[in-house]
């Protein structure tokens, strides 16, 4: 799937894609059977949280090739702001689906966890006929990041011929190695699944369908590892903060402003000026929800001219989260490149908005 033809939304900074857990797995199959790198984050409150402060662990969601909505808040913030990701997509749910089908086999390597856990994860995996077989584990302790990245390890993970590398370092430490990593390994699907390798050996039980389903997954994980109670206190706060100080003010803004927007939408324009030194992407009018074929082509004709690009706002009233969602991809092909955005012709009205979208981090 072309970057650009993604689903993508803006949420606090972090794209998400809106996906379904059917399309997911979907996506997973075409990426292992075209041997394609895909680098799958399933994002949830915390790391929503975690972005917010931390700029490398925000680009390694940035830099994923799908992004699914780990986490009931994600949802729904999605429904308050009527962005249309209408399903939570959990890794471990991915995962059990990915078990149960039998006819279209996966091999797994699992990388983390404590002492011995990857490799009852291995055990129970093998000791039963599913969609999925372990054909290797390595738990690299507490060491550093460069240690845990040896050109050894990566030998090993690649020997193997696994379809779906599981990573499970911590949210930061695991995110920071794969994107260290990621162009050395010839392991298709990548992600880091914290949880799923405790919950394959049968460390943990997971929660019940009935609480997963109403958002209180993290009620029974407190019960499981009492220790999370402090990051899901944290995680609320947060929370609450991001509702009333991001989320209801925009949604408010939204409503009040429907008309106009709507208005203006219908004379909305970008136009690509390529200059000797620079590319300069020019948006005019209110940019709603769906962004056309017409204005991603540009993006993506952007994107391929090796240059710094200029993103002038001046005569933009209102940009939606589809659009922000794919200049985050922009970001993330420019960033590969070395090279960088510049936003110009902010007014006050525009800063609002990009602070409510959590991509203040664009104006330099």
């Amino acid at each position: 799937m072309d970057d650009f033809d993604r689903d993508v939304y803006c949420i606090g900074g972090l794209p998400f894609d809106a996906i379904s857990l059917t399309k997911t797995m979907s996506l997973l199959r075409d990426a292992k059977h075209a041997k394609k790198s895909c680098f799958l984050t399933t994002p949830n409150l915390n790391f929503l949280a975690l972005s917010q402060q931390d700029p490398d662990f925000r680009n390694s969601v940035l830099y994923s090739d799908i992004v699914i909505a780990d986490g009931a808040p994600i949802v729904w913030i999605a429904n308050l702001l009527g962005i249309p990701i209408r399903e939570r997509v959990a890794g471990s749910t991915l995962f059990e689906a990915l078990g149960k089908e039998w006819r279209r086999k996966l091999t797994v390597y699992f990388f983390g966890g404590p002492t011995g856990v990857a490799a009852e994860a291995s055990k129970h995996i093998n000791s039963k006929s599913t969609g999925l077989t372990c054909v290797g584990y390595y738990s690299p302790g507490f060491g550093s990041l460069e240690e845990m990245s040896e050109s050894s390890i990566i030998e090993n993970i690649n020997a193997s011929n696994a379809d779906f590398l599981v990573v499970a370092l911590g949210a930061k430490n695991g995110q920071a190695w794969i994107v260290k990593n990621l162009h050395k390994i010839k392991t298709p699907l990548v992600s880091h699944l914290g949880a799923v390798i405790n919950f394959e050996a049968r460390r943990l039980k997971r929660a019940p369908v009935r609480l997963q389903k109403i958002g209180l997954e993290w009620a029974w994980r407190i019960k499981e590892e009492p220790y999370l109670w402090k990051r899901y206190w944290d995680d609320g706060r947060f929370l609450l903060r991001f509702l009333f100080t991001k989320v209801i003010p925009h949604a408010i803004w939204l409503n009040f402003n429907k008309s106009s927007l709507k208005k203006s939408s219908d004379k909305n324009k970008v136009v690509l000026n390529n200059h000797e030194a620079y590319a300069k992407l020019i948006f005019s009018g209110s940019i709603l929800d769906p962004v056309s074929q017409d204005i991603r082509g540009l993006l993506r004709e952007s994107s391929a001219l090796n240059k710094n690009l200029i993103l002038d706002i001046t005569d933009a009233n209102y940009i939606g989260f589809n659009l922000f969602g794919l200049i985050l991809i922009l970001k993330k092909q420019l960033d590969k490149q070395g090279l960088e955005i510049k936003v110009v012709g902010l007014n006050n009205n525009l800063k609002k908005i990009f602070d409510w979208n959590g991509v203040s981090y664009l104006i330099k």
